[in-house]
């Protein structure tokens, strides 16, 4: 079972031993998005939806996310974050408006940092549903997925297009 390294000797799960791995700046960017409609849009590009600025609790929903993903994430190693950044764009697509959710995360350690990127931006996606739920359930949100990743013995990796 040494193949597998997320199991033990017995094939039982376990957290990776990352004791002996060389501690290297790392990064990971992630997208995520949610569609919603003219309405909400404009609320929130507008300020004007009654739960607050539901960008800014987006993000800071996302930062903290980032900084939580190993207490959700069962077999995610706790790492010190050294940053999240998190930038939205709006596209409009027919009659509905797609939020696009661009989430960098960065630490200094021993392992990767995809997962909180991952994490970050799922939660600001959930977060967006959650303040917006009470004009439209019918929010959409997107895919998410891991666009770049640098740093850590597997090298860089990036994706050369974006998932529709």
């Amino acid at each position: 079972m040494s193949e597998f390294t997320h199991f033990n000797d017995q094939g039982r799960a376990k957290m990776v031993d990352i004791t002996n791995k060389q501690e290297s700046n790392r990064s990971a960017t992630a997208h995520s998005s949610i569609t919603v409609n003219e309405s909400i849009y404009k609320g929130i590009t507008s300020n004007q939806m009654k739960k607050g600025d539901v960008l800014a609790v987006a993000q800071v929903a996302g930062i903290m996310a980032a900084k939580q993903t190993s207490t959700m994430i069962p077999m995610c190693h706790p790492i010190p974050i050294s940053g999240v950044d998190i930038q939205f764009d709006w596209k409009q697509i027919k009659e509905n408006y797609q939020l696009l959710i661009s989430v960098t995360a960065k630490t200094k350690g021993s392992t990767g940092v995809e997962m909180e990127a991952l994490s970050a931006a799922s939660v600001c996606a959930l977060t967006v549903y959650d303040m917006c739920k009470a004009l439209d359930k019918g929010m959409v949100i997107g895919q998410t997925y891991l666009t770049h990743k640098s740093g850590g013995k597997t090298g860089d990796y990036s994706r050369d297009e974006p998932v529709e």
